[in-house]
C-alpha cells in the first residue's frame, strides 16, 4: 500500500481499477535536413496543421451536439492556436536556423514556450501551458502518422491516472465510466480541476509521481475530499474507505430527499440555499440538488474557454441558457472579474507586481468601458428571459461603484434607443471582497439591491494571508475574529437598510461555519451545488436562539483558535457530521 498527497480538485471518494493513460507523443526523432528539404517539411507541416484542425472542429461539433456548447468552447483556443501565423513562423525560422526535421523544430519552440509560462508567477498562465502541450501532441501525432488514443472509447468503469490529462480529452471521455481523476500536475484552477467539479467526479491533481508507481489494473482510492490517493490498499483501508463511500452515498440519498422542503430553522427563519456555477451545463446539478437559484455564476469562464473574447451574442445566448434553464428562480451573474490569479490572455497583461492587488475585476472594466457594455449588453437582453441579478465584483469603494452604475445606465440608455427590450429594474448588487468595501458598507448599501461577500478574498486581504501559499496556509482562518467582526458589520449594515446579504465564498458551504453564519443574520448562502443538501439539514436542526448564542460566545473569544475548536466541539456535540 502507497499514499500520496496532493491537492483536492473535486471532491468525493471514487474506488476502482486504474486506466493509466500516459501518452509519450512528444518524443520524436531529430535530424538535419538540406536546404533543399525545407519546403517539403513546410508542407508537411501545413498538412499536420489541417488535419489537426478538422479533428477539433469535429470535436466541437460533436461537444455541440451533445449540448455542451460551453465545453466546446475550450477547443476555441486550441483552433486559435493552430492558425497562430506568428506562432507558425517561429517554427519556421526554428527549422531554418537549425536546419532540423520540422518536427523537432516544433517541440523545441513547444518547449521554449511552456518553460516560459511554467516560470510565471501566475498559477492561471502556468496551467494553460496544458493547452499549448496538448495541441502540439496533436500536430505532432499527425506528422508521425500516430493514433491518439480516444478516452471517449472507454467501456468499463475506471479511475484515470495520468501525469496531464488535456482538455480535450476531459471533454470527450466516456463521464458515465470515469469514475475519478488522478494527476501527477495540475491545480484548483485547470480546465481538468473545473471540468471534473462541473461532472461530479473526485479528482486530486498535483501527485508529482504518482504514474511513476502505479500500473493500470491497479486498486486505487482516490479521496477528493482530503486530497488523498491510496494505491493497492491493505483490507483494513478498503474496508475503511467502502464503508466511508456507502455511508457517503446514504447520506447523499437522504438528503437529496429533502430538496422541496426549505432552508428553515426550528423557530421559522427562511434562509435561502444558492448554486454557484462556472459553466451553463451545471444548472442540471444546481436542480438536482434543490438550490433556490444561482447565487453566483462566475461570467470570466466563458472568457477563459474560448481564447477570445466572446462577442455579444454569445454571451447573450449563454447568459440566457441559464435564465431559462432555471425557470424563474433567481440567477445573480458577476460581470468580468478578470486579473488577480485568472489571466485571460486575450484580454489583460501579467506585467504587474502584485496582480492580486491590481488592474483586476471592476478596475479592468471600468478603464475597458466598450468592452465592458459589450457584456452589460448580453445581460441586459437576457434578463427579459428570467430572474436576472447583476453583481460588480472587487468593489472598494463609493467611486468604483457610481462609475460602473453609470456605464450600467448608459448601457441601458443605448438599448431604449435601439428598441432593445430588457427589464427595467434588474436588482443590482456587489461583491464585498474587500475590507475598504466592509468599511463603508453603509454607504454602500444606500446605492445598491443587495451584498454578496464574497470570503475567499476578504479572507485573505483582511489577515494579509495569501491562500495559495502553502507556507502560511495554516493562517487562512475564516474564524479569525477580524474576519467575524467585517462579516457582522456588513450584515448589519445590509439590514439597516433593508438590503438582503448573501454569502458565495467558501465559508458559506461549510458545515463549520454554517451555524455562525445563521447567527450572524446571513439572509442567502451560495455554494457548490453538492454541499447544498448538508447545510439545508443543519440549518432545519437549529433554532436561531441557539445560532445567536453560538455567536455571542465566540465573538467575545480573543484568538481563532480558540473559536475554531469551541466551534468545532459545539457542532459535533449537536449535529451527525462525517468527518470525510
Amino acid at each position: 500500500m502507497k499514499e500520496f498527497n496532493g491537492i483536492s480538485a473535486s471532491p468525493g471518494i471514487a474506488i476502482g481499477r486504474v486506466l493509466l493513460y500516459l501518452e509519450d507523443s512528444m518524443a520524436v526523432p531529430k535530424y538535419t535536413i538540406e536546404k533543399i528539404s525545407i519546403e517539403k517539411e513546410i508542407k508537411r507541416y501545413q498538412e499536420a496543421i489541417e488535419k489537426a484542425t478538422a479533428d477539433l472542429t469535429e470535436l466541437k461539433a460533436r461537444l455541440s451536439r451533445e449540448m455542451e456548447e460551453e465545453n466546446s468552447r475550450i477547443l476555441d483556443s486550441h483552433l486559435l492556436m493552430l492558425s497562430d501565423s506568428m506562432f507558425t513562423e517561429q517554427v519556421y525560422q526554428r527549422m531554418k536556423s537549425e536546419m532540423v526535421n520540422i518536427e523537432a523544430a516544433l517541440k523545441s519552440v513547444i518547449e521554449d514556450l511552456i518553460d516560459k509560462l511554467n516560470a510565471s508567477n501566475d498559477v492561471y498562465l502556468k496551467e494553460r501551458s496544458v493547452d499549448i502541450y496538448d495541441v502540439a501532441k496533436r500536430v505532432i501525432n499527425h506528422l508521425m502518422f500516430r493514433e491518439r488514443v480516444s478516452l471517449a472509447d472507454i467501456s468499463s468503469e475506471v479511475i484515470i491516472v495520468s501525469q496531464n490529462l488535456m482538455p480535450s480529452d476531459t471533454l470527450i471521455m466516456n463521464k458515465r465510466m470515469v469514475k475519478g481523476i488522478a494527476l501527477d500536475s495540475g491545480g484548483r484552477t485547470s480546465h481538468t480541476a473545473i471540468l471534473a467539479k462541473s461532472f461530479e467526479i473526485p479528482a486530486v491533481l498535483g501527485l508529482r509521481e504518482l504514474t511513476k508507481h502505479i500500473n493500470t489494473n491497479d486498486l486505487i482510492i482516490v479521496d477528493g475530499h482530503h486530497g488523498k490517493v491510496i494505491i493497492n490498499p491493505d483490507a483494513e483501508t478498503k474496508n475503511l474507505y467502502d464503508k466511508m463511500l456507502l455511508d457517503y452515498h446514504k447520506r447523499e440519498s437522504e438528503l437529496l430527499n429533502m430538496n422541496k422542503l426549505a432552508a428553515e430553522t426550528r423557530d421559522g427563519k427562511l434562509i435561502k440555499l444558492n448554486a454557484n456555477i462556472e459553466i451553463p451545463e451545471e444548472v442540471d446539478s444546481v436542480l438536482v440538488h434543490g438550490a433556490d437559484g444561482i447565487g453566483l455564476y462566475r461570467s470570466e469562464f466563458l472568457f477563459m474557454q474560448g481564447g477570445s473574447v466572446p462577442a455579444e451574442e454569445e454571451q447573450f445566448e449563454a447568459y440566457k441558457m441559464v435564465l431559462e434553464a432555471m425557470d424563474g428562480k433567481p440567477v445573480t451573474i458577476r460581470t468580468l472579474d478578470v486579473g488577480g490569479d485568472k489571466f485571460i490572455p486575450s484580454i489583460n497583461s501579467l506585467a504587474e507586481n502584485n496582480p492580486l492587488l491590481g488592474w483586476r475585476a471592476i478596475r479592468f472594466c471600468i478603464e475597458h468601458k466598450d468592452f465592458f457594455k459589450i457584456q452589460l449588453r448580453a445581460l441586459l437582453r437576457s434578463s427579459v428571459f428570467g430572474n436576472l441579478k447583476i453583481m460588480f465584483p472587487m468593489i472598494s469603494g463609493v467611486e468604483e461603484l457610481e462609475k460602473a452604475l453609470a456605464i450600467l445606465e448608459e448601457t441601458k440608455e443605448e438599448l431604449r434607443s435601439e428598441n432593445i427590450d430588457f427589464i427595467e429594474k434588474i436588482p443590482v448588487g456587489i461583491m464585498i471582497e474587500v475590507p475598504s468595501a466592509a468599511m463603508t458598507s453603509d454607504i454602500l448599501a444606500k446605492k445598491v439591491d443587495f451584498f454578496s461577500i464574497g470570503t475567499n478574498d476578504l479572507i485573505q486581504y483582511t489577515i494579509a494571508v495569501d491562500r495559495g501559499n502553502e507556507k502560511i496556509a495554516g493562517l487562512y482562518e475564516p474564524f479569525h475574529p477580524g474576519v467575524l467582526r467585517l462579516i457582522r458589520m456588513v450584515i448589519d449594515n445590509a439590514h439597516a437598510q433593508g438590503l438582503s446579504v448573501s454569502m458565495c465564498g467558501e465559508m458559506a458551504g461549510d458545515i463549520y461555519s454554517s451555524v455562525i453564519l445563521l447567527g450572524l443574520g446571513l439572509d442567502v448562502y451560495s455554494m457548490s451545488s453538492i454541499s447544498i443538501p448538508e447545510i439545508k439539514r443543519i440549518i432545519r436542526s437549529v433554532s436561531m436562539t441557539d445560532a445567536e448564542e453560538l455567536v455571542g460566545t465566540i465573538m467575545s473569544m480573543k484568538s481563532f483558535g480558540d473559536i475554531d475548536q469551541y466551534v468545532k466541539n459545539w457542532m459535533e456535540e449537536k449535529f451527525d457530521i462525517i468527518k470525510y
